[in-house]
């Protein structure tokens, strides 16, 4: 009976029985303490490294879209000069030394001329002067498309490109001489000079690069206003 009442006396508290309690280990915090305590912040701290890895992704990301807008500007060169170089081949072949091709009636005909001149018939005695124009625009625009980063940009010199390659063509191959060539024109509107298609290129890219120097659109990209 003695011991039964010891353990019916003894309580479940050990701070109400004044046990004495282990000491705590050192550095050891009570839970109201730690709950007091704000937890720490888990997230990374940027460094200094990742504005680098920023900046240099941004120049990464602008050089690849200066390769996009070159491969635009040849692509376009490319299609304006085979366009032009086919429709000269079969105009040589099935139209020149025959009777001309009405298209619409009398208002455009497809009819073959030796151009030795410039676009549309014009500086017949120039031929020389304006083969070496035209190799000088191709020399430039190549140069330029190192900071070209504007797709109308790049779809202007493209057809300046193409159209100065298939003229330049003409020049180089077809008789009288190299550098002395006449350009083969087949498009004959009523009451217009003749031309083809290297001309149209040019003077489309041509009016292109008016509009967008009007609007301060730059071949870089930038946008600036007078």
């Amino acid at each position: 009976m003695a011991e039964a009442e010891r353990i019916i006396s003894t309580p479940e508290n050990p701070e109400a029985s004044g046990a004495e309690q282990p000491p705590e280990a050192p550095g050891a915090r009570s839970p109201e303490a730690a709950a007091d305590k704000p937890a720490e912040s888990t997230e990374p701290t940027p460094s200094a490294g990742g504005t680098e890895r920023t900046g240099a992704g941004a120049a990464g990301d602008r050089a690849g879209r200066g390769r996009r807008r070159i491969a635009v500007l040849f692509a376009v060169a490319v299609l304006a000069y085979l366009l032009d170089l086919v429709s000269k081949m079969i105009v040589v072949a099935r139209l020149e030394h025959h009777a001309s091709v009405e298209v619409l009636g009398e208002w455009l005909q497809f009819e073959a001329v030796r151009n030795p001149g410039a676009a549309f018939g014009m500086g017949e005695a120039f031929t020389v002067i304006f083969t070496l124009i035209a190799a000088t625009v191709i020399v430039v625009i190549i140069r330029l498309a190192r900071k070209l980063y504007s797709l109308p940009w790049a779809v202007a010199l493209g057809l300046l490109l193409g159209g100065a390659l298939g003229n330049l063509t003409d020049r180089i191959f077809r008789s009288p001489g190299v550098f002395k060539g006449a350009v083969v024109d087949f498009i004959a509107p009523k009451h217009f000079a003749v031309f083809n298609l290297a001309d149209s290129a040019i003077v489309c890219g041509g009016i292109l690069i008016v509009l967008l120097s009007f609007r301060g659109l730059d071949p870089d990209g930038t946008v600036h206003k007078d």
